[in-house]
């Protein structure tokens, strides 16, 4: 650390070794403590000796493999035709989404890429409910209507077919191209997609950003501006924790699955009214009965309570949002919503027209306006002081390496080399343009880990469950994982049945409002989504894709009954939000006591901007999660 700190001291302003190595370990101790710091000082012992091996004496030619700064020409059949890139620019509920689906729904061919499979299915059940053939493309499922020859295919961003030509493209909530973790997919898109129109839609700060790619690619760029169809206001006071004060038309933001449910029984228990739930891993069929029965006026569902998923574009017809809290709860800690965040659940009040109302007079006369408020006073501050700021443009992109590069680099090292360090050996030595950065590789270090634990898979399929869904944060989803892997390299067993670390047993108990029981459901389904999009990319092995789809539908039908029947702690509900503030505040503090206990600076956050949380919260919820990450691919 003394190394480090001179290093410090000699005012260079980009990162040198020793300070690349003390950021590194300044964040293994915070997230892990004394074990991670070991675990990591052995890791980078054992790095040092594959360098000095097998990189440092050809590092000149990984150099040349590893150079990212170029990454428009990574796709060279989209260079070589003259696209038309349409943005569409605006705040929530300004129509620009659907202006891009209008043409591409006007089109021969095209493909609709959004953020969360909860959109995708939207868009496919919509453009299927036109008479419009449609099929639908995400990680783990794959529609194709029969008897017919569907030119459009609603997608994950993740799922754009780059191989295919189309007439149209549209690409949702392009702003995420700058998403730290998931930002590579929206880059990757918009660079790569073979579409004579590609249609962008999102927020008005990503426009410097699209010029300067357009310039790039060599693509014609037309700007559509628009503004928003009706006011958004935020109310002068909160709810005050009073359910009675709901009014018909509320939408209340939660950020657990559990609170969705424990609130949505609290709320029927007090007001004598039902409230409908809305959130992504909601089964599609429930999902779109519950938006109905909210969207239509003539029944007794007054009320709504979602995830931070309706914030993504969910066409649902809300007149006030309110937020249970504006404290999240990631995997490692808890945050505070950002700006864009707030501004764009915010945004979905006062719908200017729901699906359900496009071709019906509703004949209310009442002016559209669009309330937003909180359930506590403690919130309301920081949403009257985000709707008031406006964003930074977004100036970088973000990127990963494609596959072609990790296979390349891979080469270089005896198959017994750690996949794990290959992709932090990459990274390193990588070289990015100014215009982009390099995504959070957190994620596929984690997978890695499951990934070594294997042997005798080749450096392909390595890639592919590199970018698998799995769920490494507890031993029975990573024995589950690795099981998998297990099938994949000795290209057998993969029969559903044949996997005992699948705990298909649990099927077979009462249904309870446990929170074991919402655990064990909830690992099942976690493995049973994997086992599907595995069985896309090795059809071959796991052959049973059919009845992990028939497992997975009596896994979301117990987790909907488990979750109604959970008991709602009206003394834990009261000043929720209050709560979590302080122990955000807590573990800002803990985890500065962490470092100056260990006699070290403030972390280095090598440019990326996001802290490492810490968890020293006294909530023990593993059902709680943010939308885009549980809901992805």
């Amino acid at each position: 650390m003394n190394a480090c700190k001179l290093e410090d001291r000699s005012g260079q302003k980009t990162f040198g070794p020793l300070r690349h190595i003390k950021a590194t370990l300044q964040k293994a101790y915070l997230g892990s403590g004394v074990t991670g710091l070991k675990d990591e000082i052995k890791y980078l012992m054992n790095a040092e000796e594959l360098t000095a091996k097998y990189s440092t004496p050809v590092l000149e030619q990984q150099q040349k493999i590893a150079d990212l700064r170029y990454p428009a020409e990574w796709y060279p059949q989209a260079r070589s035709s003259q696209r038309t890139i349409h943005l569409h620019v605006g705040p929530t509920n300004s129509g620009k989404t659907y202006h891009a689906l209008k043409r591409l729904q006007a089109s021969k061919s095209g493909f609709y890429a959004g953020p969360l499979r909860l959109l995708a299915q939207e868009v496919y059940h919509r453009f299927q409910a036109s008479g419009i053939p449609c099929s639908l493309v995400t990680g783990d499922d794959v529609k194709i209507p029969e008897g017919q020859n569907p030119t459009i295919v609603s997608n994950t961003v993740e799922m754009v077919n780059l191989g295919q030509q189309f007439e149209v493209g549209v690409i949702d909530e392009i702003q995420m191209l700058a998403d730290p973790k998931r930002g590579w997919a929206w880059t990757r898109a918009v660079l790569g997609a073979r579409a004579s129109e590609l249609h962008l839609c999102g927020e008005t700060r990503v426009v410097p950003l699209i010029r300067e790619l357009a310039a790039l690619t060599g693509d014609k760029l037309e700007i559509h501006r628009y503004e928003r169809l009706n006011s958004l206001k935020v109310m002068d006071q909160s709810i005050r924790g009073d359910l009675r004060k709901l009014q018909k038309g509320d939408c209340i933001v939660v950020f657990s699955r559990v609170g969705i449910h424990a609130l949505k029984a609290d709320i029927e228990k007090v007001t004598g009214r039902r409230a409908a739930i809305v959130y992504g891993s909601l089964p599609a069929e429930i999902r779109t009965q519950q938006a109905s029965l909210f969207n239509d006026p003539d029944n007794d569902y007054d009320f709504l309570v979602a995830s931070d998923a309706i914030g993504m574009g969910l066409n649902l017809s809300i007149k006030r949002i309110i937020f249970e809290t504006l404290v999240k709860r990631v995997p490692g800690g808890l945050v505070r919503l950002s700006v864009p965040e707030i501004k764009q659940i915010a945004g979905r009040a006062g719908r200017y027209r729901s699906a359900a109302q496009q071709n019906k007079d509703t004949g209310d006369d009442e002016p559209n306006v669009g309330w937003v408020t909180s359930l506590e006073e403690v919130d309301l501050p920081y949403i009257q002081q985000a709707l008031d700021i406006e964003p930074p443009p977004i100036t970088a992109a973000g990127i990963f390496p494609p596959d072609p590069v990790f296979q390349k680099f891979a080469a270089y090292f005896p198959r017994d080399v750690p996949f794990e360090y290959i992709i932090k050996r990459l990274l390193e030595v990588s070289r990015v343009h100014p215009l982009f950065f390099m995504c959070d590789p957190r994620s596929q270090l984690e997978n890695a880990e499951v990934i070594d634990s294997v042997t005798g898979l080749p450096i392909e399929d390595q890639i592919t469950f590199m970018a698998s869904p799995m769920y490494t944060r507890d031993n029975s989803s990573r024995n589950v994982a690795s099981a998998f892997a297990e099938c994949v390299a000795e290209h057998t067993g993969g029969r559903l049945l044949d996997i005992p670390d699948l705990n298909l047993e649990v099927l077979e108990n009462a249904v309870s409002g446990s929170k074991e029981y919402l655990h064990e459901l909830e690992g099942l389904h976690r493995s049973v989504i994997l086992y599907s999009w595995l069985s896309y990319r090795f059809g071959g092995v796991f052959t049973d894709r059919t009845l992990a789809g028939h497992v997975k539908k009596m896994v979301e039908e117990r987790m909907v009954r488990a979750l109604t029947e959970f008991s709602a702690n009206k003394k834990l509900r009261k000043d929720a939000s209050l709560r979590r503030q302080i122990a955000l505040q807590k573990q800002i503090a803990e985890h500065q006591r962490l470092l100056n206990a260990a006699n070290i600076d403030s972390i280095e956050e090598e440019g990326d901007g996001e802290p490492v949380p810490l968890d020293v919260s006294t909530e023990d919820d593993a059902l709680e999660r943010t939308a885009p990450d549980a809901e992805r691919l």
